[in-house]
C-alpha cells in the first residue's frame, strides 16, 4: 500500500516529535499509536488505509452540495435501503483502499450483497466488515454521519473465505467508527483495550490522539435514544421502559439523530441508553451485526457500558456472543450503562422473563 513503509513510519513519528510553533509536537498520530501498541506493520497499514478512506469520505461529505452529491443513486443496497450517491462513492473509496492495501483477504460492506474476496496475489491476513456511510439518509439535511468498521484475522491456512468473518464479535481484533461532523473524529479500540478518540488535524492531515473514551460513571446523563415511531410494534416491556423514562419525577431527555454513529458517540460521551429493539415489523432487529452491532458493542463494553440484544431468539444475549449465519444478518440493540439497561431488564422480569445479572 505504501511504497516505502519505513520512510512512511519515520515521517509519521517525525510529525509527532519534531519541533514547530503552534503544533503539539507530542501528540501521537494514529499510525504511531498502532505501531507502539502492536509492533505490527500490517495492522498499521490496515489502519492507515481505513484512515485514508475516512479522510476522503470526510472531504466528499463536506463538498456534497458543491459537487452535487446529494440525492439518490437510483439503486438499493444489499439490505434493501435506497442508495445515496455518497453511499456509492464512500463504498468505492473503502473498497479501493482496503483491497489495494495488501493486508486484507475478505471485505464485507453494507452496500454489497456478496463478500469481496481479494485476489490471492494481493491478499493479507485481515478481514474487514464496514458500513462506509452510516446514517446517509440524513446527508441531504447536513446531519452527522459516519463510517463503522470491524477487523478480524483470517484463520491460519485459509485462502480467504466468508467463514473467516462469520464469527462472533469476540473474535474481532479491533473495531471503530469515524464521525463526520463539526470535527472529524475516529474512535478506535483493540480487543480488550481502552477506547481512544483521534481527531483529524487538518493542519497536518493526520488523526491525532486526543482523549480516552470512558462511559460516564453512574450512567451519566439521563438520556434515552430510540425511534419512537416504531413504538406500536414494540413488545410491552420495551414500551413500559420508555414510558418510565418519560414519566419519572425527573424525566429522561429524548435524543435521537437517526445515524447510529452519532447516537452511539453521544451515548459514549454523555451516558444514557441507545435502543433499537426487535419488534413485530423487524423480529431480528434492523441494525446489521457484522458492521454495526459488533463494532459498536466492542466500543461500548470496553468503555465500561453494556451491549445487549435484549430479548432475541428466545433469550437475552451479549451482542458480542451472537454468531451470524449470513454477512448481512441483523440483531436488536440495547446499549448503555448498567443503570439504564437494568431498567429495561426489570420490565422484562415483571413480564415473567429471566434476565442475566448485570
Amino acid at each position: 500500500f505504501f511504497s516505502d513503509f519505513d520512510y512512511f513510519f519515520t515521517l509519521t513519528l517525525a510529525m509527532s516529535t519534531s519541533g514547530g510553533s503552534g503544533i503539539d509536537v507530542n501528540a501521537p498520530t494514529l499510525a504511531g499509536f498502532v505501531m507502539k501498541n502492536t509492533k505490527d506493520k500490517d495492522l498499521v497499514i490496515l489502519m492507515n488505509a481505513i484512515a485514508l478512506s475516512c479522510k476522503q469520505i470526510a472531504t466528499a461529505v463536506k463538498r456534497a452540495g458543491i459537487a452535487k452529491l446529494y440525492g439518490l443513486a437510483g439503486d438499493q443496497n444489499s439490505t434493501g435501503d435506497d442508495q445515496k450517491m455518497l453511499d456509492v462513492m464512500s463504498n468505492d473509496i473503502m473498497i479501493n483502499a482496503l483491497r489495494n492495501s495488501g493486508v486484507c483477504s475478505v471485505l464485507v460492506s453494507e452496500e454489497d450483497e456478496e463478500p469481496i474476496i481479494v485476489p490471492s496475489e494481493q491478499q493479507g491476513k485481515y478481514c474487514c466488515a464496514f458500513d462506509p456511510l452510516d446514517g446517509s439518509s440524513n446527508i441531504d439535511c447536513n446531519v452527522s454521519v459516519g463510517t463503522i468498521f470491524g477487523v478480524y484475522e483470517k484463520d491460519v491456512g485459509s485462502s480467504g473465505t466468508t467463514a473467516d468473518i462469520l464469527r462472533s464479535g469476540d473474535d474481532m481484533i479491533c473495531a471503530g467508527y469515524c464521525v463526520y461532523s463539526s470535527a472529524v473524529e475516529l474512535v478506535f479500540a483493540f480487543k480488550g483495550g481502552d477506547v481512544h478518540c483521534f481527531c483529524l488535524d487538518p493542519s497536518i492531515g493526520e488523526f491525532v490522539n486526543t482523549r480516552l473514551m470512558k462511559f460516564p460513571e453512574g450512567g451519566g446523563k439521563k438520556i434515552y435514544s430510540c425511534n419512537e415511531g416504531n413504538s406500536l410494534n414494540w413488545d410491552e416491556p420495551i414500551k413500559d421502559t420508555v414510558q418510565e423514562f418519560k414519566t419519572l419525577e425527573k424525566p429522561y431527555a429524548a435524543r435521537y439523530v437517526g445515524s447510529m454513529v452519532a447516537d452511539v458517540h453521544r451515548t459514549l460521551l454523555y451516558g444514557g441508553i441507545f435502543l433499537y429493539p426487535a419488534d413485530k415489523k423487524s423480529p431480528k432487529g434492523k441494525l446489521r451485526i457484522l458492521y454495526e452491532g459488533f463494532p459498536m458493542a466492542m466500543l461500548i463494553e470496553q468503555s465500561g457500558g453494556i451491549a445487549s440484544t435484549g430479548m432475541f431468539q428466545g433469550k437475552f444475549q451479549r451482542i458480542m456472543d451472537v454468531v451470524p449465519e449470513h454477512i448481512h444478518d441483523r440483531c436488536p440493540i440495547i446499549m448503555g450503562g448498567a443503570r439504564d439497561v437494568a431498567m429495561v431488564y426489570a420490565h422484562y422480569e415483571k413480564a415473567g422473563f429471566e434476565t442475566p445479572k448485570l
